[in-house]
């Protein structure tokens, strides 16, 4: 198929399938005389770069997912794009705020604000894998709306950033990053958010908590004394999730931090101590879970 066919196939300009070849996004076969000829594989390339192009994603993102045999690099492009309309409203309400009060010293501030929050949320997602960075990324930036204007802020975000910055590889085998992958590949930003806010619920109303879930907690337990569970890559994983908490400076370093740097973090965190003393008080088996 020549360029002509396959612009009018694909609902791209031939300046825009000429550039996406220049970007190296597809290898076109090149005939004796010069024309390209495009495969059913080339087409159905064009056609996915067409749709992602259509949703806002750039070149080097379409890359990205295009060489992906997985979902995990659309599904870290939502995340970014999810957090980056939280932060356009965040600038609009500003806009507003500026119109009004006219004060553009203060709003200085708040864009500040703005800024320090994003890169703390971009380096989460650099630091740690696939939908565990998309999961605690998006956990935290919910957390991250209040303004950093005393020493203590402005010290803590500089010991989140080092620790980002520093965080060794969180390291998993072949065989249990596939299974985490096959077994997260529908979990999309909207179903995260979703499991966040039953966390949060289930944090803020403990005892309702226990009594609906009475029946899945002790089916739980008796599980994770079974040997399928002690052998299933699940565990594993758990297991060295835990030893990477424990070792990187994740609890010693970064969570203190973040209490420092947010207000509302240290308040959540207060409310799931108290969660956790009532589930432990009615399920003291689940306390050997955290070592």
């Amino acid at each position: 198929m020549l360029i002509s066919e396959a612009s009018q196939t694909t609902n791209l300009t031939k300046k825009a399938i000429e550039y996406y070849i220049e970007q190296k996004l597809l290898i076109p076969n090149t005939l004796e005389n010069g024309y390209r000829d495009f495969s059913e594989k080339d087409i159905e390339c064009l056609k996915k770069i067409y749709v992602l192009r259509k949703l806002g994603l750039s070149t080097e993102e379409i890359r990205s997912v295009l060489v992906d045999r997985t979902s995990n690099t659309l599904q870290r492009i939502s995340t970014q794009k999810e957090l980056t309309l939280q932060r356009e409203q965040e600038k609009k309400s500003l806009l507003n705020e500026l119109g009004i009060s006219k004060d553009y010293a203060e709003i200085s501030k708040k864009l500040r604000m703005i800024e320090q929050h994003e890169t703390v949320t971009e380096k989460i997602l650099e630091a740690f894998p696939d939908y565990y960075g998309r999961f605690i990324c998006l956990h935290f930036a919910r957390f991250l709306k209040e303004p950093i204007t005393t020493p203590v802020q402005d010290s803590a975000y500089e010991e989140i950033i080092a620790f980002l910055d520093n965080v060794p590889p969180l390291q998993l085998a072949e065989d249990l990053q596939l299974f985490l992958i096959e077994s997260t590949n529908n979990m999309n930003t909207e179903s995260m958010q979703d499991m966040l806010a039953n966390i949060k619920q289930s944090i803020e109303d403990p005892d309702q908590f226990l009594t609906v879930s009475k029946d899945f907690i002790e089916r739980y337990l008796e599980y994770i004394k079974s040997e399928e569970y002690k052998n299933s890559p699940i565990n594993k994983i758990q297991q060295i999730f835990k030893e990477f908490n424990n070792t990187s400076g994740y609890y010693d370093v970064f969570i203190p931090a973040m209490k420092k740097l947010s207000a509302s973090y240290a308040a959540y965190c207060q409310q799931l101590e108290s969660a956790n003393e009532k589930l432990l008080l009615q399920y003291p088996a689940l306390d050997s879970l955290k070592d």
